[in-house]
């Protein structure tokens, strides 16, 4: 599934870039449950908060997929 490789990607720069799960939801204006769907790929996440995420990460949105 695609969702599943993004939620990995998105897992892996979140550590890579030193933020809790709490962190990064709080910057990004979702909720902790929001994110760990979206880690896990049980949630889509839709162009704009995909953009959001790649943006506080400061990479290009093609970096995350």
């Amino acid at each position: 599934m695609e969702e599943d490789r993004l939620g990995r990607r998105i897992r892996a720069f979140r550590k890579l870039k030193g933020y809790t799960q709490e962190q990064l939801a709080k910057d990004i204006g979702i909720s902790v449950s929001v994110l760990g769907e979206v880690e896990r790929g049980s949630r889509k996440p839709k162009g704009d908060l995909i953009q959001r995420i790649a943006d506080q990460f400061s990479i290009n949105v093609e970096e995350l997929q």
